[in-house]
Formats: structure tokens, sequence, C-alpha cells
């Protein structure tokens, strides 16, 4: 039994399952009850901790990676830099477009979020067509930032994500 195995039994307890949101044929894993669980909250917290050490920033894909980044990158005493929707930041910025599994988005970081050869970890609540995840690691490339970890709550395995971030350290506590 690995270390972990009671904070993934924790955390997957306080997942809820979300059929045809955002749109019909979706199963949306919905991270707001672990939210409002403190005890399994800080949990996953602890993993994501784990997983970020040795990082210099803490990188957040928005929304639900801002609230997990946040959080580590405070418990570690690092700063966090986000990654959000096109057009959201105010200065000058870098994006990427990418596909998802219902459609098409984009990402954009402000330009100075991270400096060349800064140790970043990226952090997120799902992989799952792998799509965002690789349009932020695109942009860490962009910035020069070496990337130490993705750390990710959920893998939706069935979408193959993770195919797509070959070659980079990735970590997830849960799989579907």
């Amino acid at each position: 039994m690995s270390e972990w195995d009671a904070v993934r039994r924790a955390v997957r307890a306080e997942i809820r399952a979300v059929p045809d949101f955002p749109q019909a044929g979706i199963l949306f894993r919905d991270i707001t009850p672990l939210l409002a669980s403190p005890e399994a909250f800080e949990q996953a917290l602890g993993w994501y901790a784990d997983r970020c050490a040795g990082a210099e920033v803490i990188v957040g894909v928005e929304a639900r990676g801002f609230i997990v980044g946040a959080a580590v990158a405070q418990r570690l005493g690092l700063p966090f830099a986000p990654m959000r929707k096109p057009g959201k930041l105010p200065r000058a910025t870098i994006g990427r477009r990418y596909e998802l599994e219902y459609g098409s988005d984009g990402l954009e970081m402000h330009s100075d979020a991270v400096r060349p050869g800064q140790r970043a970890a990226l952090v997120d609540d799902v992989l799952a067509t792998g799509g965002t995840l690789e349009a932020a690691v695109g942009l860490l490339g962009e910035a020069e930032a070496e990337i130490t970890r993705i750390a990710v709550l959920i893998e939706l395995r069935e979408l193959n994500g993770r195919e797509r971030l070959a070659g980079y350290p990735l970590d997830t506590l849960i799989g579907y």
C-alpha cells in the first residue's frame, strides 16, 4: 500500500460525477465537494505539494487549477503564475490555442510570469484529452521555463491525454 492510498480514497469519495455537463455525453468530474471538505482538500494539497517540491514557481491553469495552484504555492512559499483564458490578463501575454473533447479554447499567461530557466510545476484539476495541459506546456516552453512536474488531481484515462504529455514528469492522484 502506497503512502498516498488513504489520500486517494478520501479524495475520490469527494468527487461528484455530473452527467451531460457541459454538454450531452460528457461526464464531468466535479471537485467542488472536495473543496467543501477541509480535511480531504488538505490531504489533496499535501499530495500536490509533495509532487511540486523542488519547483521555483507554481503555474495553475484557469479555473480550478487556480484554486489548487495558489494553495500549493502558498504552502510551499513559492510564487504563483496563472494561465488564463484569452483576453483576461492586463499586460503583455503569450498565448496558445488548443482543442478540447467538446470544442476549442485558448490559454494566455503574462510574458514575464516565469523567467527563462526557472523550475516550474504545472498544476490542474483534470487531465482529459491533454489539450489544455499541452498548451500550458507550450507556453512554459515559449517562456523557456524548465517543467519539473505536472500534477493533476484526476486523469480521465479513456481520453488518452497522457500521450500528449509524453516526456514530461506527470503525476495524477486519481484515475477514472
